[in-house]
């Protein structure tokens, strides 16, 4: 039976994506949850109104994420850090502090999530730090770990 997908599905398929599956599986489980329709001709039309408003989202969101990278590319942040005798800092920075002072320098919030360290950082110096805005758009942040 083809069915329409209505939301990501493991080892079935993606959301908006027509997939063929048994007639039992799509009538006894996708169809009742909500997770699917049977693809008729009136559910494909609303299939492909539904793509052109995600395809537009998408595009919206990419664009935003955009112009967030490029206010990232032009800043070095200065994340201060308790500093022992040897240069060495108490604890490591971690992206939390990353995503704070990207919040403090620029007004962005970032998820914490979405910022990953190349390495552990634990004496004072430069570092760079990779943000994933969008699936699309992944900036590399150049960040500075300064004695407070």
């Amino acid at each position: 039976m083809d069915i329409i997908l209505l939301q990501n599905i493991d080892k079935v398929g993606s959301k908006h994506e027509v997939v063929t599956v048994k007639n039992g599986y799509a009538r006894n489980f996708l169809i009742p949850k909500g997770m699917a329709v049977i693809a008729n001709k009136s559910n494909m039309k609303q299939l492909d109104a539904l793509r052109a408003k995600a395809d537009a989202a998408e595009a919206e969101a990419r664009a935003k994420a955009q112009i967030i990278a490029d206010q990232l590319a032009t800043a070095v942040l200065k994340i201060g850090a308790k500093v022992g005798e040897t240069g060495k800092i108490f604890g490591s920075v971690t992206n939390v502090q990353i995503a704070k002072a990207i919040a403090d320098a620029h007004g962005i919030e970032i998820e914490r999530k979405h910022i990953e360290l190349e390495d552990e950082v634990k004496t004072i110096g430069v570092y760079h730090a990779t943000v994933t805005l969008h699936k699309d758009v992944v900036k590399k942040v150049e960040f500075e770990v300064v004695e407070e």
